[in-house]
């Protein structure tokens, strides 16, 4: 019996994807609209999504088979409307795929001068349009910016030098680890910077503790500045995974075994520092974490008319303030649970502390006197990302002309040039730009010949770290929001929640925030954020407000993955590492949970209302169905700017 259940748990992703289609048939076969099938289609992703029965990727790549089949993106109708109903222009009939003499031949009409696209070529074609939109775009640019920094350990090296500015003490040093790695996290993967940052933290870590040692063993007493010892391989051997003791032959000293501690203690807590600031620091920047890029594609999808209202510097100007805020309290929360209440001893003022500090300062010190002076690659990476993140700000600020405005304006006055677009044109040029300057070496393949450095960038490095899956996870998201929209399944749950309208604002952002907090520790962030903001959207058109104030707090809130070692990528490499058990990660990351709800809700009702205008509700989010919606403050409980 035991080999049989033995043998389902191995075979459980294939039954989950055989079996879970069949027993979700009932809800479109007892309900035969649109909106069921639309809504079988996303509880089938949601849950493969859940429990990984298929790569996240794959599961994304559904819609471009079910919503065809299930005639969600609904081809018949725009057959019935005339070629301008549907498409502005020729030209974009063509950027389907068909030229206007084919659409003749297929099913055109020669003495109509209207044009009817068929529905084979509009229906698959309008899904798979949804893969490669622009914010895919701009995150496919931006991972190029992030891979160049890595690959040339340009991040490393600012790593190491911001060390060295903070120092070594235990409060300092955690401060220290966070800032970098939420530095880092801002602008190349979380789990890229994770891996980088907690060896380091460890090997700074291990030499406290050596000189710790050296010095207890001279003095033979107890450093009660900086008390750090690692536990003893004996004292190690006597406490088994279970947690009971076994009886031994030599027990260490009282004092041996309080430092063994202190030292554990700051362990966890520089670990979970260095994964929960990479998480933080993600939120800061659009290009920071994919759930970021997920709401602005939907909200370009889901409200055509929103005057590029989510881009670099708006999201900049309302979550840079939001991460650091969140920063400092879980540094001061990890200090309070891993360290304790006493500051003084916390920040290394006590009079025996100058030797432990030499010794992990040193430590660091090596490390950058490894990296050797800065190369002409760092030195040209380095330019090439100040000028992308300036020209990210100064593109369509909003508060001015910016210099999209000016140089590529539209018939409307907007830049024609997006974020994605700046993105790539530097990730092109540093595949133009040799790595070194002149560089020319002997071919070692054809002696006597010389040779051509290699570009900042290669496509073979970059083709092995770009994560495709998330480039399709991305798509995959889009095409379901669009699918809602046009299914009528997210009116139909917006209109549902209707009856929140009666709760104040602030306590629904609390609500939602909690609810997809707590999602996302289950499932990836993408797709936490692909399956809620849609039904938000709706949601906010159906009680009048400002459908940013509801899915704004919910895409930050999906970074807000702190309990669990599954939640995220840096939690399981923190994890990896050992000294941390699940039940440590869990009673710090549930307070910290609670206390980044908070933080979100503060800063959607402050500062975060003026940036986006979200006291009132905006004429781009009208529809049919909130024609009753008034152009004032949606709510009085919203304070206006």
């Amino acid at each position: 019996m035991a080999t049989c259940w033995q043998a389902l748990w191995a075979y459980r992703s294939y039954l989950i994807v055989f079996f879970l289609p069949i027993l979700l048939l009932p809800l479109p076969i007892l309900v035969p609209s649109k909106e069921a099938y639309c809504a079988y289609a996303i509880i089938l992703m949601a849950l493969f999504w859940c429990t990984e029965a298929l790569p996240l990727a794959v599961t994304a790549l559904f819609p471009i088979i079910l919503f065809p089949m299930m005639r969600i993106m609904d081809a018949s109708e725009i057959i019935q409307r005339p070629f301008p109903s549907s498409f502005e222009s020729p030209g974009e009939w063509q950027s389907v795929g068909m030229s206007l003499t084919e659409s003749h031949k297929l099913g055109g009409n020669m003495g109509d001068s209207r044009v009817f696209p068929p529905l084979s070529h509009v229906s698959a074609c309008q899904v798979a349009m949804e893969y490669l939109k622009d914010s895919n775009i701009l995150f496919v640019g931006g991972l190029l910016v992030a891979i160049a920094v890595e690959h040339w350990n340009l991040h490393k090296r600012i790593a190491l030098w911001v060390l060295l500015i903070v120092g070594v003490r235990p409060a300092l040093l955690m401060l220290g680890f966070m800032l970098v790695t939420a530095f880092l996290s801002m602008w190349i993967s979380n789990t890229a910077t994770s891996a980088m940052m907690v060896p380091i933290a460890h090997a700074v870590l291990d030499q406290l503790h050596s000189s710790q040692a050296s010095s207890n063993l001279e003095e033979g007493s107890n450093n009660p500045t900086f008390e750090l010892q690692e536990p003893s391989p004996q004292k190690e051997a006597t406490k088994p995974d279970n947690g009971e003791a076994l009886p031994v032959t030599s027990a260490p000293s009282e004092g041996r075994v309080h430092l063994s501690q202190e030292h554990l203690r700051l362990t966890q807590c520089m670990s979970l520092c260095v994964c929960y600031s990479a998480s933080i620091g993600g939120i800061a920047t659009l290009t920071g974490t994919a759930p970021n890029l997920v709401l602005q594609g939907q909200i370009n999808s889901l409200f055509p008319q929103n005057g590029n209202v989510v881009n670099f510097a708006s999201w900049f100007s309302f979550a840079f303030p939001t991460m650091v805020i969140l920063l400092l309290l879980a540094w001061l929360w990890l200090q309070i649970l891993f360290l304790g209440f006493n500051f003084r001893k916390n920040f290394g003022t006590g009079e025996k502390m100058q030797e432990q500090q030499q010794a992990a300062y040193g430590v660091i010190q090596t490390e950058h006197r490894l990296l050797g002076p800065m190369t002409f690659a760092e030195k040209a990476i380095s330019v090439l990302f100040v000028i992308l993140v300036l020209l990210w700000f100064t593109r369509e600020p909003g508060f001015f002309l910016g210099w999209g405005n000016l140089a590529f304006p539209n018939a409307t006055g907007e830049s024609m040039v997006s974020d994605g677009t700046v993105a790539i044109f530097i990730g092109i040029i540093m595949f133009i730009i040799p790595s070194k300057f002149p560089g020319l070496t002997q071919d070692p393949e054809n002696p006597g010949k010389l040779k051509a450095p290699l570009g900042l960038l290669d496509w073979k490095t970059a083709n092995q770290k770009m994560p495709w899956n998330i480039v399709l996870l991305l798509g995959g998201g889009y095409a379901l929001a669009k699918g809602s929209e046009r299914s009528g399944l997210s009116e139909w749950l917006g209109n549902k929640l209707t009856p929140l309208q009666s709760v104040p604002t602030p306590a629904i952002v609390v609500i939602l925030s909690l609810l997809v907090a707590t999602f996302t520790e289950c499932t990836s962030n993408v797709a936490t954020t692909t399956i809620f903001l849609p039904i938000l959207a709706s949601m906010a058109q159906a009680i009048c407000i400002h459908p940013l104030y509801v899915m704004l707090p919910c895409t930050l809130a999906s970074s807000l993955a702190f309990m669990l070692p599954v939640a995220t990528p840096p939690n399981a490499i923190v994890f990896s590492f050992g000294g941390i058990k699940v039940l440590d990660m869990a009673r710090a990351g549930f307070l910290l949970n609670i206390i980044g709800v908070l933080v979100i809700t503060l800063a959607v009702n402050s500062w975060c209302i003026t940036i986006f205008s979200l006291h009132s509700f905006p004429s781009w989010a009208q529809s049919n169905t909130t024609a009753q919606c008034p152009p004032r403050p949606a709510n009085t409980t919203m304070p206006s700017p």
